[in-house]
């Protein structure tokens, strides 16, 4: 009985959401998927394609819902220290100091453009999706077969593909002459997939779907002919698309923290605003116009303006500075949250990988042999088990099959070889380059071109003297099938069918993809060369093939393990294969590692995989809703997470992931479009060097952080403790605004270069959450602001008291209020440790450079008349600066003792 008995077609090839849902036409045979799509294996007509049109729609991936420009410019300003810099833009506008008020708009604006350019990535991986669509199809309508636009193909239509097809819908098979289809777009798979007309289990995933063709790949070799059976959002990469679309994007650790910490700080600012305002106005009876004008000082002084610019300009450092690392950050934040990373999950193929077949092993009948050097590059030797160079005939005859029975080519491009063929049979070739076999003096008369119902190819050679020999080359089954001998030392010996399929089951056990080779000398063939004529082969040996792991990967795997790094790996490969790799570059060590499928993903619950997904490391045959579900189950134990990938199946998992990873090489334009860090070497390496380089400039953050908040603290104390006792003010506004602008233009900015302190990679990953700085931290600040304050407050009042006029005290304070930030750099260069060490002065040229800037600044705050005026400064007798001077080296011996305990103490709970 056939399975679509009492199964009505489809109307005009149309399904409802539950049918779509049932039907497997992968399962179903080529015939039964016709008649349930309502067609005919001739084809439709064109009034019946055109009907069918207006019911399905166009074979277009859908237009995202698009918001509006000005809106999506205006939501850059919904942000907490973006909303403290207009508070700081109001006040000025208050006290009509117009440019300030410009500067600090300016500040907001470039800040919003900023983000308004680096954001929409997910439209753009949209974009990208789209733009892999086939633009024709061979389509037979009304009998005859014609060249059609892509986007007018519907459920029904015939198709005809040849090699260099890009398949433009879902379709079933109907004639298939060894078609072999490059899906590493779709699955991640290296290897070209075979296909065939046969249908395989209804349960079979993406990467096991023989029998159907999916839109966007590309046809390496063969001809076929097949049924579509889905267009534009209905097809896999239509659902692809849809994820990326529904995947979200979750906010970086740094802007949680920057958001966390900017809410604080308004709250602490206003209370002590408020404050300050009742003990003047009930307290000492102050003037009300005296009183605000102190109030707006004070939130002038404690408000940090400069604290998003500096974020974003020390994240811009931070991202030339990966990209000299072959790291391209597309999003600001990004580099940031790398350094928080606590789990990568990394795609095998090409990132792992060399994406590079390589034969690796070899086992003849009379001995095992290795192969050195890795990929297309015919450099390496073979080498037999007690590792001197091997020469034997068995080697050779194996070489011969390798050069001969190929129709792959190796061409030189500089230093690099390109392959012009399949993975496989370059890694043949190269193997017969590495033994020095030489293909001249033979010519091909005949072949039989690899099939993949067959799983074999077979040439017939012809030497310069007229001898011919019959090569083959295939599955190991099928030759064990057609052989009678095997070679022996001195000639033809039984088969011994169990050893081989004990070495066979030995080479694949190491994830070894295993290749046979076979031959018959002078073989008696008349005419073409036929399936009949392979029999009595003499069996020569096998080849084992791998796609082998990048030789830096294994220490890069290390050391983040070492950083408290998990490495997962997620592929789109066998489970065998995927384990043997994940053994070798130490992923995991147990051979019998759990390896989780794409079919048990499938019967686990989000709930029961979110239980088991940190225990896993390795997952195979994965599709792309696996993916994003696995870096789901992860972020529900609070980790950030780091997606590697470079096909477009890797998109939704990439957009939801805290950090897409996209390879720069080989990654498509949809993944890279993704992704926030492109990799421009295609290297899990360069993974971990971005990792260190993400800690390395957080760390650099938090330090400019600790560093520039007592500049605010100092100087709002300053105006607080003369409000509170009824003293004259040490700073006016404007002067509280020149000290922010010089220490945030200067000083501030050094530390964006500051190198990275020693263990960065010893050290487990930070917390997620939290501020950005700690509760301790901020104690260290409140210490290290009552310090600079208090000098500050020194020598103002000594000044005054030494009946100095006040322009000159404030000129006095100001200088000291900048020296002591410039020593407290010193301090912050390094924080986890005693800054009592030569280290302090040297790896950094920035900060005296711009040390060196501050006090030309200071010097022209003083001496220049125009400042004078603008600033109510005054030019300082010489001597005068040898206060502030001896002020500022005390504090940075205060400042180190209060290190030394500051390190004793422990670190508060967030």
């Amino acid at each position: 009985m056939s399975r679509t008995d009492g199964i009505a077609p489809y109307t005009n090839g149309a399904l409802t959401p539950e049918q779509r849902a049932e039907f497997r036409p992968w399962a179903l045979g080529a015939e039964e998927v016709v008649g349930l799509l309502g067609a005919e294996l001739t084809g439709l007509s064109e009034d019946e394609a055109s009907r069918r049109l207006e019911v399905v729609g166009e074979n277009l991936l859908p237009e995202t819902k698009k918001t509006h420009p000005v809106l999506k410019f205006l939501s850059h300003f919904n942000d907490t220290l973006i909303y403290i810099l207009l508070a700081a833009a109001v006040i000025k506008a208050i006290m009509t100091d117009w440019l300030d008020f410009w500067v600090i708009m300016a500040v907001a604006v470039i800040n919003a453009v900023i983000g308004y350019v680096q954001e929409g990535r997910a439209e753009k991986a949209l974009a990208g999706i789209r733009g892999m669509l086939s633009s024709t199809a061979q389509v037979r309508r009304d009998g005859a077969w014609k060249v059609v636009d892509a986007a007018g193909l519907v459920p029904g239509d015939i198709v005809r593909l040849a090699p260099g097809d890009k398949v433009p819908a879902d379709m079933r098979l109907t004639v298939s002459s060894q078609l072999r289809v490059d899906e590493a777009a779709l699955t991640g798979e290296s290897v070209p997939s075979s296909k065939s007309t046969d249908a395989v289990d209804a349960n079979a995933g993406v990467g096991d779907r023989s029998s159907m063709l999916f839109s966007g790949t590309i046809v390496s070799a063969g001809q076929g002919r097949a049924v579509v059976t889905a267009t534009g959002a209905d097809t896999e990469i239509g659902t692809i698309q849809a994820l990326v679309g529904e995947a979200g994007t979750l906010d970086t650790p740094l802007t949680q923290q920057l958001g966390a910490f900017g809410r604080v700080l308004t709250l602490v600012i206003l209370g002590m605003a408020a404050v300050m305002l009742l003990i003047g106005l009930f307290l000492h009876n102050m003037d009300l116009d005296v009183l605000v004008s102190a109030t707006v000082g004070f939130a002038v002084a404690a408000i940090p303006e400069g604290l998003p610019a500096l974020v974003t300009i020390t994240l811009a450092i931070g991202v030339q500075q990966m990209a000299r690392r072959n790291a391209i950050t597309r999003k600001l934040p990004a580099v940031e949250t790398l350094g928080s990373v606590t789990s990568v999950c990394s795609d095998k193929t090409g990132t792992l990988t060399t994406n590079e077949m390589t034969v690796r092993s070899l086992v003849t009948p009379l001995g095992r042999y290795d192969v050195s050097g890795l990929g297309y590059q015919p450099a390496g030797t073979i080498t037999d088990e007690n590792g001197a160079a091997a020469h034997g005939d068995d080697l050779r005859a194996l070489l011969a099959v390798a050069s001969l029975c190929n129709d792959s080519h190796l061409v030189r491009d500089g230093e690099r070889w390109q392959l012009v063929g399949e993975p496989t049979e370059g890694a043949l070739k190269t193997l017969a380059m590495k033994g020095g076999f030489d293909p001249h003096g033979r010519t091909r008369v005949g072949v039989l071109p690899f099939d993949s119902a067959n799983k074999f190819m077979a040439t017939v050679d012809e030497a310069d003297d007229g001898t011919r020999t019959l090569l083959v080359k295939g599955a190991p089954d099928r030759l064990l099938e057609r052989a009678g001998t095997q070679r022996g030392a001195a000639g033809s010996a039984p088969l011994d069918v169990a050893a081989w399929e004990a070495v066979i089951a030995e080479l694949s056990g190491q994830g070894l993809r295993v290749l046979a080779a076979a031959r018959v000398n002078a073989p008696a063939i008349e005419g073409d060369l036929e399936i009949s004529d392979l029999h009595d082969l003499e069996f020569l040996g096998v080849y084992g093939i791998v796609d082998p792991p990048r030789p830096e990967v294994i220490q890069a795997v290390r050391d983040c393990h070492t950083a408290g790094v998990r490495v997962k790996m997620i592929t789109g490969d066998h489970a065998g294969t995927a384990l043997a790799i994940a053994r070798e570059v130490g992923i995991v060590s147990d051979p019998h590692a759990r390896v989780l499928t794409g079919a048990e993903l499938e019967a686990m619950s989000q709930d029961q995989l979110s239980a088991v997904v940190r225990e896993v490391d390795v997952y195979a045959r994965t599709s792309p809703e696996h993916k994003i579900r696995i870096v789901r189950a992860l972020q529900t134990h609070g980790e950030v997470v780091a997606m590697t990938g470079d096909g477009v199946n890797d998109a939704p998992a990439l957009t939801r992931a805290n950090v897409g990873v996209a390879m720069g090489i080989k990654g498509t334009e949809a993944t890279k479009e993704a992704a926030e860090i492109v990799l421009a070497d295609d290297n899990f390496a360069t993974i971990r060097s971005a990792i260190r380089e993400g800690r390395r400039i957080y760390d650099n953050l938090r330090k400019s952080v600790v560093f520039l908040l007592p500049t605010n603290g100092a100087q709002s104390l300053v105006i607080l403790v003369a409000v509170l006792f009824g003293l004259t003010l040490p700073l006016t506004p404007v002067q509280v605004l020149w000290v922010n602008m010089i220490t945030a233009v200067t000083l501030s900015l050094s530390l964006a270069y500051e190198p990275a302190e020693r263990g960065i990679m010893q050290r487990p990953p930070r917390a997620p959450g939290g501020s950005i700085i700690s509760v301790r931290e901020l104690m260290f600040v409140l210490v290290v602001s009552l310090l600079i304050g208090g000098a500050t407050l020194a020598v103002f009042y000594g000044a005054v008291a030494r009946n100095e006029p006040v322009e000159m005290a404030r000129t006095e304070a100001v200088l000291m209020l900048a020296l002591g930030q410039l020593v407290f750099l010193f301090n912050c260069r390094i924080l986890s440790r005693s800054s009592f060490t030569p280290d302090v002065l040297r790896g950094n040229p920035i900060v005296w450079w711009s040390a060196g800037a501050l006090m030309v600044l200071q010097a022209v705050y003083s001496y220049v008349p125009f400042m004078n005026g603008l600033f109510d400064s005054r030019p300082m007798p010489y001597e005068a600066w040898l206060i502030p001077i001896a002020y500022a080296i005390a504090l940075f011996l205060l400042i180190e003792g209060v290190k030394g305990l500051w390190r004793l103490m422990p670190e508060p709970t967030r």
